[in-house]
This record gives structure tokens, sequence and C-alpha cells, in this order.
């Protein structure tokens, strides 16, 4: 079923202590101000993991998530953790494909269906990111990325695997640039990605998947972001490092 979600990825940033204090004040503040049907995630490192998940209280309305796995079961892969050792620790949701991976990392398409595959077997839920730079952005190759990302990396899942993804178009050139795509040009590309969609796995399946935006989303836009027919939340990067700006952003969501 078609969610509305908002996921803050904290990246590396905070250590435990700062991280269960921000944590915390999240919860504090969506037990009192969150009136609508959202679903909150909050995707952090490794090590927040498991003391996040004791930290969740009776009413939260949060979930916890991992912002990476290794595409193994487990082995001599120094420094990696797997799916298994995400679920174990109280998350739920893991993302795969953020483009700082791709591009610092260089994650292939066919190293992120190996994680997508690890990710669905291990009980955990995909966040699966994709996105285009300002230079294919401006050569007009965009459409094409993106077909090409979402084709090569999940395309092989059945119907049933695939609608327990969550996708999320991030174009690049906005991500930590304060530049942000228009609510037009995020839902052309939404749109875009739900019709590739229904032409693999048909109508039904691709009215129920979660397409959320990434790219800068803050208080300010994010009401206008959300409220595009395609658009069905946020991944949010800088603002969900702050809680009154991530409850605001989440607040915009109804």
């Amino acid at each position: 079923m078609r969610k509305n979600i908002v996921a803050g990825n904290w990246k590396m940033n905070l250590d435990l202590e700062q991280g269960i204090h921000l944590f915390n004040e999240i919860q504090d503040l969506l037990k009192v101000e969150l009136r609508g049907e959202q679903e909150v995630i909050v995707c952090s490192p490794s090590i927040h993991l498991n003391s996040l998940a004791k930290a969740l209280n009776d009413t939260s309305k949060l979930s916890i998530g991992a912002q990476n796995c290794h595409q193994a079961e487990n082995g001599a892969y120094t420094g990696e953790v797997s799916a298994q050792m995400i679920a174990s620790a109280g998350a739920k949701y893991v993302i795969i494909g953020h483009s700082e991976r791709r591009l610092y990392f260089s994650e292939s398409s066919s190293l992120l269906a190996q994680k997508l595959d690890t990710t669905l077997k291990n009980g955990l839920l995909p966040i699966f990111c994709i996105g285009e730079t300002l230079e294919q952005r401006n050569g007009g190759t965009y459409f094409d990325v993106i077909k090409e990302q979402i084709s090569e990396a999940s395309f092989h899942l059945d119907g049933s695997e695939y609608g327990k993804l969550i996708l999320a178009y991030e174009p690049v050139w906005a991500i930590g640039t304060g530049l942000t795509a228009s609510p037009e040009q995020a839902q052309e590309i939404h749109l875009f990605i739900r019709n590739l969609i229904v032409e693999k796995y048909g109508q039904s399946l691709a009215e129920n998947i979660t397409i959320l935006y990434g790219g800068s989303c803050n208080p300010k836009n994010a009401a206008e972001l959300f409220a595009q027919p395609d658009i069905d939340g946020g991944l949010i990067g800088g603002a969900s490092l702050k809680a009154r700006d991530f409850v605001d952003i989440i607040k915009a969501l109804n």
C-alpha cells in the first residue's frame, strides 16, 4: 500500500550521545505535534542503530533504518556491516544506492542489485535511490539515466519483492548544494518513474509504490513539493539533523 513517508538520512554525523539526544528530541516533538498518518524513518550511522531501537517509546511514530549494507551474507569483509547485523540491531529499513555511495564508492547497478537481494532476504525494506547529475540534467539525458538505474538494479525482482521497495528520487545536483528541483521538475521525474513501473509490473503495483523526493528539501519548500500527485514524501539530509526542521517537514506531508 502506498504510504506517506519522511525519512531522515543523518549521513556520517553525530556521535552516539548526540544521536540519542536528537532522536529523543524528534520523538518528543512527534508525540505532541504529529496528527497525520505519516510514517517517519530515521536512518542513522550503524553505531546508533541498536541504541535508537532501544530508545523507541511505546507511542513512537518512528522506525529505524541503516544507510548501507554489504551485499554478502557474511565473511571476510573487514569494516563492513551485513543486512543480518542491521536487522538484529532493531532496524527495519536500509538505504541502497544513495548517490554518495555511487559516487565515492563506485557502486554499480549490478552491485546494487545484489544489495537489494540481500536486504530483502533478511527482512529489511530497501529505500532505493536514483538520480541524475547536473551534467546529465543539462545534457538532456536524465530520463535515460533514471531508466537505466532503475531497470539494471531493480527490475530483476518479482512483483511481490518490488512491492516492498521505497524509491527515492534524488537529483544529485540538488544534494547539499542548496539547489532544489522545482515542484514541476520533481513531479515530472516521479511520474516518469511510476510509469516505468507500470510498464514492468502493471498499474496496480505502480500505484502502490511510495516514491520520495530527496535534494535540499526543507521546511520552506516541503509543502509545495509534497503537494505534487506522485511525490509521497521525502528523503531528508541536512534538515534531518535539526529536530525542529525535520518535524516541520514531516508535518508538511498531509
